[in-house]
């Protein structure tokens, strides 16, 4: 009798670690990727081209106009609310099409490593399950 309690519970215990191998070796989730990148001038005298260009996908590219980060007087800080305000507006869009913010990145690009004049990128990496 003792030697079938045994052999019961060395059973059950090969039962549960048999099932908790298969409950947490769940099939991977797989994603879709995309990126927008905002890209703001940072020319004296407002005469860059600032926008953010949004990948879709398909090797196609969406722009959207915003503003410069510095007029003729120097720099426009309701400018640079604006443009937060349209990184956020597409931020939601994409967060309602079921995307996922997964990480934003930035960098300055500067020639000849001058200050007065240049790019400040900001790119973004957004998921969502397939």
């Amino acid at each position: 009798m003792k030697n079938a309690f045994k052999q019961l519970f060395f059973l059950c215990l090969g039962g549960l670690l048999l099932a908790s191998v298969y409950a947490f070796n769940s099939p991977a989730l797989k994603y879709d990727y995309m990126q927008f990148t905002a890209v703001e001038s940072i020319l004296p005298g407002g005469l860059g081209r600032s926008r953010i260009l949004i990948d879709n996908g398909a090797g196609g590219t969406k722009e959207i106009k915003i503003k410069n980060l510095y007029s003729i007087v120097g720099i426009k800080m309701d400018n640079i609310h604006e443009n937060d305000k349209s990184v956020a507006s597409v931020l939601s869009n994409l967060s309602s099409e079921g995307w996922e913010l997964v990480e934003a990145s930035t960098g300055v690009q500067t020639p000849n490593n001058e200050g007065s004049t240049g790019i400040f990128c900001t790119r973004y990496i957004l998921k969502r399950e397939r």
